[in-house]
């Protein structure tokens, strides 16, 4: 059973979920919204959301921590200059997901992961 129990695997490695939620997190910055399984727009929420409230104080030491996560100059600079100064008056809550359809190949439930403003 997996009471209290604090993640999801998404039946990958650790390594492997790392890189899995770093490109996802890169493309919602990118694009403001991604389809994806139901399951990965759960774990990537609170990931990003982590991600926005560091890049809220807007300073040398938010961004290289924002970066750190990241690993991407583009999507670190779009985070830092304009997703987080809309929600500097914001506690939480930064994006929402939609859920949408079943995928066709494999009937897994498909999600929209967006930014709220």
């Amino acid at each position: 059973m997996r009471h209290k129990h604090g993640y999801r695997k998404l039946s990958r490695t650790s390594s492997h979920r790392k890189a899995l939620l770093k490109n996802l997190a890169i493309a919602i910055v990118n694009e403001g919204r991604i389809e994806t399984t139901v399951a990965k727009a759960k774990t990537l929420k609170s990931y990003v959301e982590k991600l926005v409230t560091k890049a809220r104080v807007n300073d040398f030491n938010a961004h290289r921590a924002v970066f750190q996560l990241l690993q991407d100059k583009d999507a670190t600079k779009k985070l830092m200059t304009e997703v987080a100064p809309k929600f500097v008056d914001v506690n939480g809550g930064y994006t929402r997901v939609i859920k949408t359809r079943n995928r066709r190949g494999d009937a897994a439930p498909m999600a929209i992961i967006e930014f709220v403003k």
